[in-house]
């Protein structure tokens, strides 16, 4: 086993990198010096690599041993080849020996292996934290920057991932890619479906660790423990009422505003809440999506609901 004596002897002075040998750190620190100690004989072109020479002779010789499996075409170097595997994107030909996942290119693969031998060799100057590829380190990078790269064309936003502008575009376009096996409904995001799921499944993976209730989602449970704490933090300016989520207190500074922007569609009637209007709409309805476990009535508000409940425990 390596100690950490060892570990620090493969780790580079110069940026933070880590290697499992000293043979790879050596061929590493080259791109710092700028030592260039393999030479073509041929054309007398220098290289850090010797690998990078057998690569460029094949310039002269015309030798193209990697060979596409789906076209049959050749190539001279292996990076050539993963950049044509590219326009075969339904084709996945690298397969991990351990999970048995497939990739496209070989430099896919190389970056997935990684993951299995917890390798790091990617270090972040500001914090130290590690990273396994080079594009997860950029990434991290922006943090501490503050870099945006990527700027919505509709709305002028800017994203710090290509995944973050990708979803936000979906606000501008009405996408909705992932569906609902069970009934249909579509998401923008993945994680807004799994979050769906749970009501079919009845998943409910949060736990609270004082009284045992269970949620869905992650807020809810945040939710659910401000009913243990008593944490209000948000306070009406004009009255002073003081509230657990901002939502409750936005509702309530309609109360002094007047505003009753949810208007009923059926009749003159508005409301200064979403959730009102909700169930005033069940009046037109008449909907009841509230029932009892115990004797089957049904309730349009769950208020109504939980008082009936407590005549079957007197």
């Amino acid at each position: 086993m390596e100690t950490s004596a060892e570990k620090r002897q493969c780790s580079c002075e110069v940026c933070g990198s880590i290697f499992s040998c000293n043979s790879k750190l050596q061929v590493h620190l080259r791109m710092h010096t700028g030592e260039k100690p393999y030479t073509c004989e041929i054309c007398g072109s220098a290289f850090s690599q010797k690998s990078a020479v057998t690569s460029h002779l094949r310039r002269h010789t015309g030798e193209k041993p990697y060979v596409c499996k789906v076209c049959d075409s050749k190539f001279a170097q292996l990076c050539i080849l993963d950049k044509h595997l590219q326009t075969h994107p339904d084709t996945k030909t690298y397969t991990c020996r351990v999970c048995e996942s497939a990739f496209i290119t070989s430099v896919d693969l190389k970056k997935h292996a990684r993951t299995h031998k917890g390798e790091k060799s990617y270090s972040c100057v500001d914090c130290g934290s590690r990273f396994s590829t080079s594009s997860q380190l950029r990434k991290h990078v922006r943090i501490h920057t503050g870099e945006k790269p990527y700027r919505c064309e509709s709305c002028g936003s800017s994203f710090s991932q290509r995944i973050s502008l990708k979803k936000h575009v979906r606000t501008h376009t009405g996408e909705k890619p992932y569906s609902c096996e069970e009934c249909g409904s579509s998401f923008s995001v993945n994680s807004s479906l799994q979050k769906h799921v749970r009501i079919h499944t009845g998943e409910r993976p949060y736990c609270c660790t004082l009284c045992d209730s269970r949620f869905s989602q992650s807020s809810s449970l945040k939710l659910h423990m401000l009913t243990h704490t008593g944490e209000k933090s948000y306070r009406c300016i004009t009255c002073g009422s003081e509230f657990a989520r901002s939502y409750n207190l936005k509702e309530h500074q309609k109360t002094h505003t007047g505003e009753r922007p949810f208007a009923c569609n059926q009749c003159a009637s508005a409301f200064a809440s979403s959730s009102d209007l909700k169930k005033h709409i069940r009046s037109h309805t008449g909907e009841k999506p509230y029932s009892c476990d115990i004797c089957g009535h049904a309730f349009s508000m769950s208020s109504n609901l939980r008082k009936h409940v407590r005549k079957h425990s007197v």
